[in-house]
Formats: C-alpha cells, sequence, structure tokens
C-alpha cells in the first residue's frame, strides 16, 4: 500500500469508469446508482459535479466535445449543464439490465457491456458502437459485463464476466472491429475478488481492479500474473493511467455494500485514488463523433 495517494475523499457510493482527459488535464469518473458525472482538476482537487437523471456505467470523450454516457437504458450524448441526448438503445426488451462498463478501442469506436440487475440471468452482453452510431452486439450470455480494455495498437481487446469471474481476450479488426479467436485470459479464484474495470499499458500489460480482493493485478499479454498491489479498500472498481506524463495510475473505490463494522476500517472506501507503479499508458481514444 505504500505510495498509495488520496485525489478525492468523495465518500462515493459506486465509483467508476475513470477517464483521463489530457487536454485539460482533468480526471472524469462517475458515481453510479447516484447517476452523477464527475470531472477532478488534481491540481486542485476540485471535483465538479452534474446530475443525469438515472443510473450511468461508464463514459468516453467525444472528438467534438462533450461525453458519451452508458445510462441505464442506452447511450446518450452528454455535454456537462445539459440534457442528455439519446443515441442509442440496443436493448429495448430487456427490461432487467443496465448498462456497465464501457471503453473505447484505439480506433474511437465505444464498446460497453450490460448486465441483469440481479446478476442472476446471462442476460447482458457486450457492445461495439461506431461513430455513425451503429451499434453490433459482439457477445451475448453475460451476466455483468466489465473489464473492457484494449492494448496499445487496439489490436487485442479485453472483456470480462465479473459473475462468472472470467476475463477473455480476443483479436480486434482494426477496420471493422471483427471479434476473432476469443479465448479465456485469466480466471479468478474466490480468495481474488471477482473482475471489475481494467486498463492496459504501454507494455502491452492487463491491470485489473479485483473487487472484493482489496488489491489490483497486472498481467502479461499471455494472462500471466506480473504484480499484485494491496489497496487499503476493499472494492476498487476501475483504473486509468493519467497525468501530465501518463505514468499516474487513477483507482476508483466503493462503499456499496459495506457495513458499518467494514466501512470502520476502511475510510478511504469511495475515495479516488492514485498511485506510481512505474509504468504508464496511453490516455483513453476519444469516441470519432
Amino acid at each position: 500500500m505504500a505510495g498509495v495517494e488520496v485525489v478525492l475523499r468523495a465518500n462515493a457510493h459506486l465509483a467508476e469508469s475513470p477517464v483521463w482527459d489530457d487536454q485539460a488535464n482533468h480526471l472524469w469518473w462517475v458515481d453510479i446508482f447516484r447517476g452523477e458525472v464527475h470531472r477532478i482538476d488534481p491540481a486542485t482537487g476540485a471535483d465538479a459535479s452534474w446530475t443525469v437523471g438515472g443510473p450511468v456505467g461508464s463514459l468516453a470523450l467525444r472528438s467534438e466535445g462533450g461525453l458519451i454516457l452508458a445510462r441505464k437504458d442506452g447511450i446518450y450524448g452528454y455535454v456537462p449543464g445539459e440534457a442528455p441526448v439519446s443515441l442509442l438503445t440496443p436493448e429495448p426488451d430487456r427490461k432487467k439490465n443496465r448498462f456497465n462498463d464501457g471503453r473505447t478501442d484505439r480506433f474511437g469506436r465505444f464498446w460497453v457491456g450490460s448486465l441483469h440487475l440481479a446478476e442472476c440471468e446471462p442476460s447482458g452482453a457486450l457492445y461495439c458502437v461506431d461513430s455513425d452510431q451503429t451499434c453490433a452486439r459482439v457477445v451475448d450470455g453475460i451476466y455483468a459485463a466489465n473489464g473492457v480494455a484494449f492494448s496499445p495498437d487496439g489490436r487485442t481487446g479485453y472483456h470480462a464476466d465479473s459473475r462468472r469471474r472470467v476475463v477473455w481476450a480476443f483479436d480486434c479488426d482494426p477496420e471493422t472491429a471483427e471479434m476473432r479467436r476469443r479465448r479465456v485470459f485469466i480466471h479468478l479464484d474466490d480468495a481474488q475478488g471477482v473482475p471489475d474495470g481494467a486498463i492496459v499499458d504501454w507494455d502491452g500489460c492487463y491491470w485489473l481492479a479485483q473487487a472484493g480482493g482489496w488489491r489490483i493485478a497486472r498481467y502479461t499479454p499471455r494472462g500471466e500474473l506480473d504484480r499484485l498491489i494491496q489497496l487499503p479498500v476493499q472494492i476498487p472498481t476501475s483504473l486509468c493511467f493519467g497525468g501530465a506524463d501518463g505514468r499516474t495510475l487513477f483507482i476508483t473505490t466503493a462503499r456499496y455494500s459495506l457495513s458499518e463494522e467494514a466501512l470502520s476500517i476502511q475510510p478511504l472506501a469511495g475515495s479516488i485514488l492514485a498511485l506510481d507503479v512505474g509504468t504508464g499508458g496511453p490516455p483513453d481514444t476519444r469516441f470519432a463523433a
């Protein structure tokens, strides 16, 4: 836990989806069930927030300005302070689902997954949203979609099912986004926690938040455990690289489902943390529209 810094004592219920804005040097994140979008200026510690009218699972920056949001029922365009604008409703018939983890690939497409609200039916899926707002259902039969991330060259993608405790890797066609050769990348056991949000560093290694496990882990492109970092919080939820040189690992965390007794021994639960892990990664590509 040495070197862990507190960016913001947010007391977030379920902070998720950290995204570094390399133009403004701000960190964006969401508090899912409070329906809040946040923007931190790490230089000052100032945190601005906006409510968006319901649960929001993830976000991405847009090349034309503003954000793209994965809300409970679909994909929205959003300019902070204005009303979200519906772009796509990929699951109009799946009323027990909500959209969750998402991230852009290196070519500006937004990959986003859904989950069953109780995580007891495999009704979730993984989607790829292109800049022309076409949407392809790439994988079906997921309980709780998470762990979306891409290698620096964009040719390898990752996604997880938290309920199954499995992360898959796949080959991603740069032109068409076609998924090929999907294979099990890692499989966590009960003691390790569940796979949550993730990011890939410059070396192509996959950093994973292991929710419930008090830790984050780095895996080589071959799926071998390379590093394990213990944290002062039980539920790390997601990760991104940022900072002026891309070498700061930002970590979102959660308080939800924790008892008062559990919270008493982890006062930083729900905070936004930062860590120097000796490497970094490229910023997320902006959604190409």
